[in-house]
């Protein structure tokens, strides 16, 4: 008869074990050794004592979550959101505000040391945000199960497909309040909406947005009803099938230059207004652009640093992978009367030997890319030809790697920030300055 492996089951006292917590990484868990192995305990804080349950359990670490604080750190406080530690939304709502910027700015150093050896580093103030009401793009899932008769309107759990029912959302824009409850309930009321899969929230200038995404097609006296009943919450309903990609244009200003932006609900825009208004004031006070300088914006989105780079340099060229992007970037240079810059659609992943853009008279290069970080385009261009380079980055991985290239190149990392753009996540926000010695 064939036998075949059944594997056994961990016992509690391996499952469950009591751990002392050195710090946190960069992801805002906490950090601990038992028997040699790094472990990763969620929920946890440097210099605590927690009671925690192995979730993964690795070659070289494991991972794990809090189930119990046997001894508090002084910095933990009480979550205010009533979903917390369901919502995969927030993971550090359990430190104190003033401690989360802390130990991000910790965990950045330890990441600069490891890749770039350096040890000494030129911080600067870090740019702070209002800890609640902060987001104003959000994606919320939906999902209904017609067997079970649910509908579940939400965020996503952490590391999993499942959706946590949302009642109010503490760090989305307050013009969103009610958001969740409003859409379970004439979801429920009519079966025909049942194929909407998520929803797009975006707070613009003029309006507060939400993208309907459904998978059907929905009747218009039906999507006529929900329009007027949203409205009277302030909110503007944009219906988009899975055939339809284009999405109406929106704005936004910006508070120190009076500057406005136009953007697609399908394009990128940083998710904390007031923080990106503190990160462009401090990106131009940074750089210290003289008249005679030319600037090269890589990564550029709409515009968001080229257009205020080109009120002070001689000439800037922004380029960005996504089209409607760049078409908005140039349309948003002709609006605000901007005529020293241009704009180029390149995919910045591609070698880049015939990029037109190009220019041996660049003098400035700005880089805001996402989490993958900058590292193909760094290998390809010729940094020593920049005087400084600002490095915008929404990973500190990614950044700490790429400031190897950058300082290979004959450039010194003259200052360093954490940017609050995501209160109460592990989430790393970061602006480094590069000058050429």
């Amino acid at each position: 008869m064939a036998k075949f492996f059944k594997p056994t089951k961990k016992s509690v006292s391996q499952r469950f074990r009591t751990l002392s917590i050195s710090g946190l990484d960069h992801h805002g868990r906490g950090v601990a050794k038992d028997k040699g192995k790094v472990i990763f305990v969620a929920g946890a804080l440097g210099s605590e004592q927690v009671k925690a349950e192995i979730l993964s359990d690795k070659k070289n670490y494991a991972e794990a979550r809090c189930v119990k604080v046997l001894s508090p750190s002084a910095e933990r406080v009480e979550p205010k959101c009533q979903h917390y530690q369901h919502c995969g939304g927030c993971n550090l709502q359990h430190l104190e505000a003033s401690a989360q910027l802390a130990e991000k700015q910790k965990a950045l150093a330890a990441l600069f040391h490891k890749f770039t050896g350096l040890g000494s580093l030129p911080w600067q103030s870090p740019i702070d945000s209002s800890p609640w009401h902060y987001r104003r793009s959000a994606r919320v899932s939906v999902y209904c199960d017609n067997k079970q008769e649910t509908i579940k309107v939400g965020f996503r759990q952490q590391g999993s497909k499942q959706i946590t029912n949302i009642v109010v959302c503490p760090v989305l824009d307050a013009g969103f309040m009610g958001v969740f409850d409003f859409f379970r309930d004439v979801i429920g009321a009519h079966r025909a909406l049942r194929c909407i899969t998520h929803l797009q929230l975006v707070s613009a200038k003029e309006h507060n947005f939400i993208v309907v995404r459904h998978t059907k097609a929905i009747a218009q006296a039906l999507r006529e009803d929900i329009n007027a009943q949203a409205q009277q919450h302030s909110w503007q309903l944009v219906w988009q099938s899975e055939a339809q990609q284009s999405l109406p244009s929106t704005y936004y200003e910006l508070e120190n230059s009076q500057l406005r932006l136009g953007f697609g609900l399908q394009n990128f825009i940083q998710v904390n207004a007031e923080v990106n208004d503190k990160m462009l004031t401090q990106a131009m006070s940074w750089l210290n652009l003289a008249a005679h300088e030319r600037v090269l914006d890589l990564f550029c989105g709409v515009g968001n640093f080229s257009l205020l780079a080109a009120m002070q340099a001689q000439h800037v060229t922004g380029v960005e992978g996504v089209k409607s992007a760049v078409s908005h970037a140039r349309d948003n240079a002709q609006h605000n009367g901007i005529d020293n810059c241009d704009f180029h659609c390149s995919d910045l992943t591609q070698p880049l030997a015939q990029a037109q853009w190009f220019s041996s008279e660049l003098d400035v290069l700005i880089l805001d890319p996402s989490r993958t970080g900058a590292e193909v385009v760094l290998a390809q261009l010729p940094c020593n030809q920049f005087k400084r380079i600002l490095y915008v980055s929404c990973d500190p991985v990614t950044l700490a790697r790429d400031s190897k290239i950058i300082l290979a190149s004959g450039h010194q990392l003259t200052k360093l920030g954490i940017m609050n753009m995501f209160p109460h996540t592990g989430h790393i926000e970061t602006m480094a300055l590069f000058e050429r010695g």
